[in-house]
């Protein structure tokens, strides 16, 4: 790995309080006599102690893998990782593997997609969980087991002390996300990442484990970044809102501010696509065009381009920067973004960026 400081166009400046803070990050994918593949092209933000920061995206927009790049996971052959990654600081990329697992677990922990393949099938709940604390903490293997009770019964996983006993497959969907969330949570790291922690999770469990993210983060005052396709997770749970397509932040602001004013043209049609429960129930939904395959290089042009119903000749030029829009820290990476609403409620509109009215 090479770790490069160059700053991405258009990203904010240093900020001395971030956490974390994610510059001109590219990640390149190499296959065996194949051409290479640009999962994530300069990504660039930030996330404060205690903030949480949601980053949105169909499938294939480079969430997942910023993520397993910032926390050292990606395979080391096939992958070329460049830019900046600094946690507190420190320059994450270009660490050795044993400097990363000293830093995994204890300031930086993850909790994963898919439960029942992220915990060992064989091994019992309680070594899964112990074996975290016995590695980053000086404590007995007795007092481990205890501060493990602990973190299942803070997780609301009810008679703790005999869940330690089961394996992964005597637990319900909901419980191992759970035991996921203990395990990620036993060293009170400063941040943590949640890649899609809900998919497979029915919608009662989902709203239980997002209120006891939120008040664990408020609670130990960790940052953390919430990674997702679902629009109402963010709305109902983040601070700040990054959207992703083919590997670049395409809009990025303040979660009340880009759900109330969606100025790039993919954003607004996510949003579009979402059924809402006030609208005529006979209109279709209107879904964006194409599939995230149907794209154009970012050195060539906007690659949101093929799939977007207002592209027009000028949106087939490279290097399109992420600049500042009418609210300060929003940022947008668009020719013809949607017009600004200063009203949504009473319906005024104001067409300041030279986009086509809805």
């Amino acid at each position: 790995m090479t770790a490069v400081t160059t700053r991405a166009e258009g990203s904010a400046g240093p900020d001395q309080r971030s956490l974390l803070e994610i510059e001109d990050l590219h990640v390149t994918f190499q296959r065996r006599n194949g051409p290479a593949t640009r999962a994530v092209d300069g990504v660039s933000y930030q996330v404060r102690p205690g903030e949480i920061v949601g980053v949105v995206g169909e499938s294939g927009s480079g969430k997942s893998v910023t993520s397993l790049a910032v926390m050292g996971l990606l395979p080391p052959r096939g992958v070329r990782v460049f830019g900046s990654v600094r946690y507190d600081g420190r320059e994450l990329l270009g660490l050795s593997g044993g400097q990363m697992a000293a830093l995994r677990g204890r300031d930086l922990s993850m909790v994963f997609q898919d439960p029942m393949s992220s915990l060992n099938p064989v091994v019992r709940i309680g070594v899964q969980i112990t074996e975290v604390l016995l590695a980053h903490q000086s404590m007995s293997r007795a007092a481990a087991r205890e501060e493990a009770e602990h973190l299942l019964r803070q997780c609301g996983i009810p008679d703790p002390r005999r869940r330690l006993d089961e394996y992964p497959h005597q637990l319900s969907g909901g419980m191992r996300q759970r035991v996921m969330i203990a395990i990620a949570l036993a060293c009170k790291p400063r941040l943590l990442i949640c890649d899609e922690p809900t998919t497979a999770l029915d919608v009662t469990i989902q709203a239980q484990v997002l209120e006891l993210l939120k008040e664990l983060v408020t609670e130990l005052g960790t940052a953390m970044i919430m990674i997702t396709h679902d629009l109402g997770v963010v709305a109902g749970l983040c601070d700040r809102v990054n959207v992703m397509y083919a590997g670049r932040i395409v809009e990025s602001g303040d979660r009340r501010e880009l759900f109330a004013h969606p100025r790039h043209r993919y954003t607004e049609g996510l949003l579009s696509s979402i059924p809402r429960l006030n609208e005529d129930r006979t209109e279709p939904l209107r879904p964006i065009p194409g599939t995230p395959r149907d794209v154009v290089g970012w050195d060539d042009a906007c690659a949101f381009a093929p799939r977007c119903r207002y592209a027009q000749d000028d949106c087939i030029v490279g290097g399109l920067e992420l600049v500042g829009t009418e609210h300060p820290d929003h940022l947008l990476r668009c020719v013809h973004p949607a017009p600004y609403y200063l009203d949504a409620g009473a319906g005024h509109e104001t067409d300041t960026a030279g986009g086509e009215d809805r």
